[in-house]
């Protein structure tokens, strides 16, 4: 699905590049091939920086405050934790929009070890204001957020994925929770590329279901309307990056009220081991048998 998304992302933004006068692509020597056919239409729009990460997001910023809407692209921990300082200042701080697009999320370039690994991406760039971010569960999911994107001019990160859902979720265009499934032990919000995993691991339990392709700004509004009957709500809160990336989202959403909240992702112990996508996912608790066993443990308490 690497390639589904990722190969979406470089057909829909050629296609963009062909129709949108002032949009441009950066990238750092990463997918920079996949874009040939485009830049060849559109060489003075489609750059190629190379391993320059700190340059490529500062570049965003330039382009921006002349008028242009960048695309920045690359694998997450390149993307944003390496040129954190220039995401905070060049774009931030400059009052600039850009979108950011990334491939590998937190593990799957497992086998190139802890530095293409990234599942702190998205709790990291929480730190910052004004930022919508879209964890997309396939590759129509995200095609939807890049053209969205595209046309406007505020900062936005879509993190692709090797994962994916068999199905569209989200409802296109609201940023809002999808109601999957209705239950009444507990609430489980499943973030992007694991929903799948996450209703066959609740198939038989009573459990409501959301699911989220745009983690911020944070659908609280459903949350509230959804546990509102309930004294002391009962929240599973699924994410395919570290856990507890959400917490607070839903923790501000409920207004200080009493939750019991389980927060699951990739826990902060790093494994130090190669492997596939695949092992991690299963060493992490984040394949259905995983996440059912946590689950089923916390409403059966």
């Amino acid at each position: 699905m690497a390639g589904m998304m990722r190969q979406r992302f470089v057909d829909v933004t050629g296609e963009l590049l062909d129709t949108v006068g002032n949009l441009a692509v950066l990238t750092a020597d990463l997918s920079a091939e996949m874009f040939s056919r485009a830049r060849a239409r559109h060489p003075e729009r489609v750059i190629n920086i190379g391993i320059r990460e700190q340059l490529l997001i500062s570049m965003a910023g330039g382009m921006s405050l002349v008028g242009m809407r960048p695309i920045a692209h690359s694998f997450a921990p390149f993307l944003i934790e390496r040129p954190f300082e220039q995401i905070k200042l060049d774009l931030n701080h400059q009052g600039v929009g850009a979108v950011l697009v990334s491939a590998g999320a937190s593990y799957d370039i497992a086998s190139g070890g802890r530095t293409h690994q990234s599942p702190g991406d998205v709790a990291l760039l929480s730190t910052l204001p004004d930022w919508t971010i879209h964890v997309p569960g396939n590759a129509d999911e995200a095609e939807a957020m890049l053209r969205d994107a595209a046309v406007r001019d505020d900062l936005v990160y879509i993190r692709l994925s090797n994962q994916h859902n068999r199905q569209t979720y989200a409802t296109p265009g609201s940023g809002c929770l999808t109601l999957l499934r209705a239950g009444r032990q507990a609430t489980v919000i499943v973030v992007g590329p694991l929903c799948d995993a996450v209703l066959e691991a609740t198939a038989d339990l009573d459990v409501t279901v959301l699911y989220a392709a745009t983690v911020r700004p944070f659908d609280g509004a459903t949350l509230r309307q959804t546990v509102a009957d309930q004294p002391v709500p009962r929240v599973v809160l699924v994410e395919p990056m570290l856990e507890g990336t959400s917490s607070a989202e839903v923790l501000r959403s409920l207004g200080g009220r009493p939750v019991s909240l389980l927060p699951l992702g990739v826990p902060r112990q790093e494994l130090r081991s190669y492997g596939t996508a695949t092992q991690h996912m299963i060493a992490h608790g984040l394949d259905a048998a995983g996440l059912r066993r946590k689950i089923n443990s916390f409403i059966s308490e």
